[in-house]
């Protein structure tokens, strides 16, 4: 443990020990071994086996073994060191006629490694190697590769590995990864920033001045630019922190930038070094996810799909605004979208999940750059004015909806009235929706019910009015009352999720929306279906029944299936009547309704299979 703490600490190594995972060494995969004998020698000595590489980036300790912690941090640099530098990778290995040698492979790659952490002076070599001993050069795996494969490998050159003399530590190199398409070495990757940025901090040092805390960062720069030329954002700009944190990036994964709405924050990782102009498009997007208020507007759909189909839209209206320059990095935009709302290009995303399961996005590949809960608590550092005071928006001074919707919305008239430049109509048209209060959930349901309860026509009759009503019952009068053929088959079914995970207050919002519309909209009775692990037939319930305190029977597991079924087998349930089913998703991966249906889900749930019945969110 201390020897994992040396290279998580390290800002060479930490990132990349984030990025795998760590294994016994009993769980290591058999067989896949192999063992490298030099000349004169029936067996091979030295440090026994402690430490396993695999291509996949699973890492095997034997926490068995007795090693100093320095040696320890030595042992595991090393194994990482295989991944960012694609030891696995097919295009790094030498393209010999007839394949290479896994074993000379794994042994020339050692060499390289052991070299490389020597020269920085990391940590303790287990094994004390004499590299001047070796006849070629020790620049290039490859040319290492190739003088092992010509001549006699020396006793001493076999021990530089991490899986014992001659032993195999990079599991699955005798099948070489290969990266077609947008695909890539992500170790590699990771590396390569932590490089970029340990130079660049190191050089800042020297220089006199910190990396983290300079008073005008470029990225400070970039939201002072909104403030005082584009008015559409400089409002949103304004209440936003920006947090400069390579170390809170690398914990949060964040390869370029992400934003917190909830918290008002923008995380900009200093790593990556953007132009003003490359930053400008970056915070934009940024500014626009808080303020159309996509962290809120999922509505059970997958956060990471809902995120990407957003993010086409942004950057699409940022390209046509002319706003900064778009990051060479293939983020997300595509000609054909252009003029589709995020929630049309979520759908078509559906159709071909495949397609946007790894997208490239401000964050990272396959991740959302809408953060709503850091996973790591603590001081962050800051750049720029807002360095001391925190924004306009964090610990929530203000309602942030209500502060999102008329940052957005002075903005617009701000940018109409100065005539800075045509919007996409797109944009403005979400900003203008955002001014106008949603419509409750109550009355959306109303509405999608009143399509198969219209009003009832009352008729004129001329039977015994009551004694309690007139003093001359015998004398008939005219009167009105509902059409008996209209109130036949008045009903609909309702089918609810009574599992462990519904609390006693979502079914009583539940229930109580199925009784205050029943009674309404003069539904005389509502056939009620219990489900848990299996169906409880409440029977025929009047409103009065159903917002009163009627026992719910269940409690169990989650099966919606027999409920469904139970109605569409009713012979006293009218064929077309609509089902309401209430859940909060947590069933089983597929229900099927062969009529008119629709689902309410608490906000922020969401149903495990796609389904053509209409979606209705209770807060």
């Amino acid at each position: 443990m201390a020897g994992q703490a040396m290279v998580e600490k390290h800002p060479l190594f930490s990132a990349l020990w984030d990025a795998v995972w760590l294994r016994s060494a009993q769980e290591r995969p058999r067989g896949t071994g192999g063992t490298i004998h030099a000349k004169g020698s029936s067996k091979p000595e030295g440090k026994e086996p402690c430490a396993w590489i695999g291509a996949d980036g699973h890492l095997w300790l034997d926490e068995k073994k007795r090693m100093e912690p320095g040696e320890w941090a030595f042992i595991i640099a090393h194994c990482l060191l295989h991944l960012a530098f694609g030891h696995f990778d097919k295009e790094k290995m030498p393209q010999e006629l007839g394949g290479i040698d896994p074993l000379l492979w794994n042994c020339a790659c050692d060499l390289y490694i052991y070299k490389f952490l020597t020269d920085m002076k990391f940590a303790t070599p287990p094994v004390s190697i004499n590299l001047a001993a070796f006849s070629g050069g020790l620049q290039d795996e490859r040319q290492i590769y190739r003088a092992l494969k010509e001549k006699q490998v020396a006793e001493d050159f076999l021990s530089a590995g991490t899986a014992g003399r001659g032993e195999l530590d990079m599991i699955g190199i005798s099948q070489p990864k290969v990266y077609t398409g947008n695909q890539y070495n992500r170790y590699a990757a990771i590396f390569g920033r932590s490089l970029a940025y340990s130079v660049s901090d190191a050089v800042s040092i020297a220089g006199g001045h910190g990396l983290l805390v300079a008073p005008e960062s470029m990225a400070q720069q970039a939201s002072s630019w909104f403030l005082s030329n584009y008015p559409l954002l400089g409002g949103l700009a304004a209440g936003f922190r920006i947090v400069e944190d390579y170390q809170l990036c690398r914990q949060e994964d964040i390869s370029i930038a992400a934003v917190n709405a909830e918290e008002g924050e923008i995380y900009i990782n200093p790593a990556r070094k953007l132009s003003r102009e490359e930053l400008q498009f970056v915070m934009a997007h940024e500014y626009l996810h808080a303020g159309l208020l996509h962290h809120q507007r999922a509505l059970g759909r997958d956060p990471y799909l809902w995120n990407v189909a957003c993010d086409f839209v942004i950057n699409g209206w940022l390209i046509d605004m002319g706003i900064g320059v778009m990051p060479p990095e293939g983020l997300l935009y595509d000609q054909r979208l252009s003029g589709k709302s995020a929630e049309e290009i979520y759908d078509e995303m559906l159709r071909d999940l495949r397609a946007f399961q790894k997208c490239n996005t401000f964050r990272g590949r396959g991740q959302g750059d809408i953060i709503k809960k850091r996973r790591f608590a603590g001081g962050a550092k800051t750049s720029g004015k807002n360095a001391g005071t925190g924004s306009a928006i964090a610990g929530n001074a203000v309602d942030l909806d209500e502060f999102y919707r008329t940052a957005l919305s002075q903005g617009l008239e701000l940018h109409r009235q100065q005539e800075r430049g045509l919007l996409p109509a797109g944009l403005t048209e979400e900003i203008q929706a955002l001014c106008v209060p949603p419509i409750p959930w109550e009355v959306q349901l109303a509405e999608w019910f009143d399509q198969y309860f219209g009003p009832l026509v009352r008729v004129r009759t001329y039977g015994r009015a009551s004694r309690r009503q007139s003093s001359t019952p015998d004398i008939p009068r005219p009167g009105v009352k509902p059409h008996d053929s209209l109130e036949e088959g008045r009903t609909f079914g309702v089918v609810i999720d009574t599992s462990g995970s519904m609390d006693a207050s979502l079914l009583g919002k539940a229930l109580g929306a199925v009784a205050s519309y029943a009674a309404g909209k003069e539904v005389p009775y509502v056939r009620v279906v219990f489900c848990d692990a299996a169906a409880y037939d409440a029977g025929y319930l009047s409103p009065e029944e159903i917002a009163g305190r009627i026992q719910v029977k269940g409690r169990g597991g989650t099966v919606l299936q027999p409920g469904v079924d139970l109605l569409l087998q009713a012979e006293d349930f009218p064929k077309k009547g609509p089902i309401l089913l209430i859940t909060d998703g947590g069933c089983e991966p597929r229900v099927s309704v062969s009529r008119e249906h629709a689902w309410l889900l608490p906000a922020g749930r969401c149903l495990p299979f796609r389904d053509k019945g209409k979606l209705f969110y209770f807060n």
